[in-house]
């Protein structure tokens, strides 16, 4: 970033940090049982009958068709969506596409892929997929739950991911082992913790993920869902307690699939320091896009998005 972004904000969003310092961040310890928690519950996931069901819509696009879809999630919890297919050629991948924390209206139809069907879920509480007593409000819908470990809502929008995987292969059985995984700002967190422990997954894309961190996180003024955890943390103290369980960056370590990682200088959002602790975290094939800014409009913004999907087609196409 050649010239300091004018904003509003009461704090610096590049909370004085460059390039080389943020790729220093460290990965936070985690708990002993860290990986026999998530074991547990992607195995259970995994024994989800999904009961997919599609509505081909009436939209006409030359690259998709687009269908609504639904599924059964853990614990019972529908699941709405969308579900792209190639219009022409043969589905040879597949593709789940995670929302930001303020959900989705619709799916992307820009993406350059071909010969993939795309699942765009909305995970539990948000967008096609709320109900009570969850609260499409983000700063309501991530403390949910956030006293019980076990039953914090992040933990079953992981699996609504582990699920959405589970419905593409039994729609398409061949694609076990030929899915992706691609996700931004909450749902770049949410993808983090769902890869490290799926191997039907064989490549992910985080953009501006959340979560990871999380002690960090816990400091760092923000605008974000973030916020919401830091003043429940004042009130309590507890919030560690739970979310050592849901740090991206603890799960980072544990992802063995090739990641591209797409992280911002200056975030007011999603703090820059955790999203490059997560990419820290990886120790397999990575590759990083530097964004400018995540969170923020800002000059020559369209044009390094539009390299960015241009990476991404390359990445996904990848042998």
């Amino acid at each position: 970033m050649s010239v300091p972004l004018r904003h509003p904000f009461a704090f610096d969003p590049t909370y004085g940090l460059d390039l080389s310092a943020l790729l220093a961040v460290p990965v936070p310890a985690a708990p002993l049982d860290f990986d026999a928690f998530w074991r547990a519950r992607y195995l259970r996931a995994r024994a989800r009958d999904p009961r997919p069901r599609l509505k081909r819509q009436d939209l006409v696009h030359p690259a998709w068709t687009v269908h609504d879809i639904a599924y059964t999630s853990t614990g019972d919890f529908p699941i709405g969506g969308w579900l792209l297919l190639p219009r022409s050629g043969v589905v040879r991948r597949g593709l789940v596409v995670g929302h930001g924390y303020g959900g989705r209206d619709q799916p992307d139809l820009d993406l350059p892929l071909t010969d993939t069907a795309v699942l765009f879920p909305c995970c539990r509480g948000l967008s096609r997929s709320q109900r009570p007593p969850l609260s499409p409000d983000p700063a309501w819908h991530v403390l949910h739950d956030i006293d019980r470990r076990d039953a914090y809502v992040i933990g079953g929008c992981v699996e609504d991911l582990w699920v959405g995987a589970s419905v593409l292969t039994t729609l398409y059985p061949w694609l076990e082992g030929h899915l992706g995984y691609a996700g931004i700002s909450f749902g770049g967190g949410v993808g983090a913790l769902a890869l490290a422990w799926d191997d039907r997954f064989d490549r992910g894309h985080l953009a501006l993920p959340t979560f990871g961190n999380q002690p960090l996180r816990l400091t760092l003024p923000t605008t974000g869902s973030a916020a919401a955890v830091q003043a429940y943390e004042r009130r309590t103290g507890h919030a560690l307690d739970t979310l050592r369980y849901y740090d991206a960056a603890s799960a980072a370590l544990r992802i063995k699939q090739p990641m591209l990682v797409a992280a911002a200088l200056f975030d007011p959002a999603v703090a820059p320091p955790c999203q490059f602790s997560i990419y820290n975290a990886l120790k397999g094939r990575k590759e990083i896009f530097i964004l400018d800014a995540g969170h923020f409009e800002y000059p020559g913004e369209a044009e390094q998005k539009a390299r960015l999907l241009e990476r991404l087609r390359v990445f996904f196409h990848a042998p």
